[in-house]
This record gives structure tokens, C-alpha cells and sequence, in this order.
């Protein structure tokens, strides 16, 4: 049986992350310290990553970032490409405190008063700043997902979430079958890939007997439009078989339910 899909709404910080991919390792600047040029980053910030990860949580509803986008100029077509509402928030010394921390927090809370069909909320930042809003989200019955950069999260709001991901986990990449999918026909692969990610996903969650059914829901999350038949298989148990005899995943039968059960990625032959 299929879990419960989540609905989610993404507020990111959008300063905070792309400043903290500036800072070199292990310095996080205090008070007065002057922040790096916007631009000047080491290491772009990979939203697209971020929303493929966060879509392994269920359906993204709302998607915002918050931030002075005159600094930002170079993320403009990726967050609109993306989908994500770019706020315009005014640079900070102008309006004398963090005026897009304050705009975050409340659309947060309008949110959670106004959309009851939005159950989860992921903050994306580091700042400690945020962690009464993540106790008065939790209040109100809402899950909390915290994602942010290792060495500029505040341990006060990782602690505060319900779950918190570093983006350098994301990054990082997980375990990939023995098998390439260069190998696999041209005419399979882009299937097989989409399954490959699902399971990945699904190993991510820490689910230890992945179901059929939960990674069709998986890949249909990524792609609404996938359908088996497209690449001419009857049943995704088909589909999944084939996968099998393709050296990608290993199968058992579950015997309660008689549906095919994944195992995790096939070894190496």
C-alpha cells in the first residue's frame, strides 16, 4: 500500500545559502563581518538538486526564495526555470535589519493558517534566526524540513527540525548499480534511469523494503507523465523484471501481498 503523499511548502533564505557555498570551510563570519561579493562563490549553488531531493518528500506546492536579486543576478534563469517565486526583498543595510528573514516567516505562518492541505514545511537555511518559526510551525501540527550548508547551519536549528538535510549529503550522490546505464538500450534507458533514481530516493529514506508499488509512486512523483506501457512493457512488474535481467536490481516476492519487493541494486556478475 502506498504512503500517504506529503504537500510541502519551500521557503529558502536564499542569502544564507549561497553566502555559506562562499565561505571558505569551516569560517562562519560573526557579527559586522562583511560578506563576500555576490558572484564570487567558489562553488555555485545547485538548486535543481535541492528540489529533486525534496521532491523524494512528497509534492512541492509552494516554492519561494527570498533575497535582494540584484546581487543575485546569475541564479535568475535557474530559479525561474525551476519554478520558484523569486521575492524581491530590499538590500539589507536599507532596511536596517534582516528584512527577508521577517517576509520569510511570515508567509510561513500565513501559509499555515490559510493552506491546512500543506502539512510540511522545509526551510532552507542555515540562520538561527528561524528556529522559533520552526517551533510555532511544529505547533500548529506541520512537519519541518531544514536544509542548509554544514559549516553555516546553526546546531540550535538543526536540532529544532523534524529532520535536517545538509546539502553536501545531496551533493555527495548515492550508491549507483554495478551495471552503467550506457549499457542498457538506448530505447530503455531513460525508464531505467528514472527507477535508478527512485530507488536511490527511497534508499535515502532509510526504506528498507521497497515495495513496487512505493517506487512507482516514486517515479511518477519525478515524472507525472511516466507510464510503463510507453517503452512497451504490459505491468510494471514487467517493467521491473526486466530491470532484473538487465543486472540493475535484485527482486524477492513478497509472500503476504504477493507483489515483487526491491531489494536494493543488483552485485556485480
Amino acid at each position: 500500500m502506498a504512503e500517504e503523499e506529503h504537500s510541502l511548502a519551500v521557503l529558502i533564505d536564499f542569502e544564507n545559502l549561497a553566502l555559506g557555498m562562499e565561505r571558505p570551510a569551516g569560517r562562519t563570519p560573526g557579527r559586522g563581518t562583511r560578506a563576500p561579493a555576490a558572484g564570487s562563490a567558489n562553488h555555485a549553488f545547485d538548486i535543481k538538486l535541492v528540489l529533486e531531493r525534496l521532491v523524494e518528500k512528497g509534492k512541492v506546492i509552494v516554492k519561494r526564495a527570498y533575497a535582494d536579486w540584484g546581487r543575485f543576478n546569475q541564479y535568475r534563469e535557474v530559479m525561474h526555470d525551476s519554478g520558484i517565486q523569486m521575492m524581491e526583498i530590499p538590500e539589507r543595510g536599507k532596511t536596517g535589519k534582516n528584512h527577508a528573514d521577517i517576509q520569510l516567516c511570515v508567509d510561513a505562518m500565513d501559509l499555515c493558517y490559510s493552506k491546512e492541505h500543506i502539512d510540511t514545511f522545509v526551510i532552507v537555511s542555515g540562520d538561527s534566526d528561524f528556529t522559533p518559526l520552526v517551533s510555532k510551525l511544529k505547533e500548529n501540527g506541520k512537519a519541518v524540513i531544514g536544509l542548509g550548508i554544514k559549516d553555516s547551519t546553526s546546531d540550535l536549528l538543526a536540532s529544532s527540525c523534524d529532520e535536517f538535510i545538509y546539502y553536501e549529503d545531496i551533493v555527495r550522490g548515492p550508491a549507483v548499480p554495478a551495471v552503467p546505464v550506457a549499457a542498457i538500450p538506448k530505447a530503455k534507458r531513460p525508464a531505467m534511469q528514472l527507477m535508478i533514481e527512485s530507488v536511490q530516493a527511497l534508499q535515502r529514506e532509510n526504506k528498507d523494503v521497497m515495495l513496487a508499488s512505493m517506487v512507482k509512486d516514486t517515479m511518477r512523483r519525478k515524472q507525472p507523465q511516466f507510464s510503463e506501457t510507453s517503452y512497451g512493457y504490459r505491468s510494471f512488474s514487467d517493467f521491473l523484471q526486466d530491470a532484473e535481467r538487465l543486472g540493475l536490481i535484485s527482486l524477492r516476492l513478497d509472500q503476504r501481498s504477493g507483489t515483487w519487493v526491491i531489494a536494493g541494486f543488483a552485485e556485480k556478475r
